[in-house]
């Protein structure tokens, strides 16, 4: 069987190096174009593009497949596979081959952008990796197999990473249902469809009228990729992680910094956190009790 992959993200990447690793043939590899990055703004290819040079799999970067469907034609494959690609896959080109995507949520829960940082910031105990039809309608098509996956303790980058590696074990699977042509197709119930959208900067900072659970879960959905912060006075401070301690400090008053220099705990709804790791605008993420040593200034004060 000859496999068209279609990614552009680290979870893509991760997901293609499954397949690559169970001598999967992969006929060719389309992602995005490559993008300016970084201070200097080079241009700079997608981790796919990369993996696929490495390994000399033929890729092809296109803006709009809609504009390459007779390019596309041309290729040879049976299946086509996607994962994070990040277009919308016009009916014409779903009509060449069977086209199956790798969705890390259990659908018809988490259709869209963000379904692990959903998870993560509804706190969620359970996720999961959904390989499902393509249709149209985004992350609406036919289920072909589903598993759930317990959340630990993960940040965004760890759940990432192991809901990848679920998927692309269970492409392996689908593609022997395939071949043995067993595979079965189950309509989602779009009456429980939950849509989760794009995650932009600002909502990465943290508000200290929440709870110590609802800021700990922002931070691990968001502090890694989206960027997580507080203000302080004219400064802002990026966060990386964090932890509850309302069972030690039970009584500090929301928003207020404590006045202890080896722990940097604030004020919550209810409860404290834990700064375990922060960044100044022109440093670099150290441990917060270091961040202390040279900000001493800021015990006492009030996060805005």
């Amino acid at each position: 069987m000859k496999i068209l992959f279609l990614g552009s993200s680290n979870f893509s990447k991760i997901v293609l190096e499954k397949l690559i690793e169970n001598n999967i043939n992969i006929s060719a590899i389309i992602t995005q174009p490559d993008r300016p990055s970084g201070r200097g703004h080079k241009l700079t290819p997608t981790e796919v593009k990369k993996l696929a040079i490495e390994k000399s799999i033929d890729v092809f970067t296109f803006d709009k497949i809609k504009l390459h469907l007779d390019e596309i034609k041309n290729i040879d494959y049976d299946v086509a596979v996607v994962a994070s690609f990040g277009q919308i896959l016009p009916q014409e080109f779903l009509d060449y081959h069977l086209t199956i995507n790798v969705h890390p949520s259990l659908l018809p829960k988490y259709r869209g952008a963000t379904p692990i940082q959903s998870a993560l910031l509804n706190g969620d105990k359970v996720t999961g990796v959904t390989i499902m039809k393509v249709a149209k309608e985004v992350d609406a098509g036919d289920i072909i197999l589903q598993k759930e996956f317990k959340i630990n303790e993960e940040y965004y980058r760890e759940l990432e990473e192991k809901l990848a590696i679920l998927g692309g074990e269970m492409l392996i699977d689908v593609f022997k249902q395939i071949e043995n042509k067993s595979i079965k197709f189950i309509p989602q119930d779009n009456d429980k469809a939950i849509i989760v959208s794009k995650i932009n900067k600002e909502q990465g900072k943290l508000d200290f009228s929440k709870s110590a659970d609802e800021i700990v879960n922002k931070v691990r959905a968001l502090s890694e990729e989206v960027g997580c912060f507080i203000v302080l006075d004219d400064r802002m401070i990026k966060i990386g992680r964090v932890q509850n301690v309302t069972n030690f400090y039970p009584n500090i008053i929301q928003n207020k910094i404590l006045e202890n220099k080896k722990h940097f705990i604030i004020g919550c709804k209810n409860g404290a956190i834990e700064i375990l790791t922060c960044q100044s605008p022109s440093g670099k993420m150290v441990l917060a009790k270091d961040y202390l040593n040279g900000h001493s200034e800021i015990l006492g004060k009030n996060v805005l």
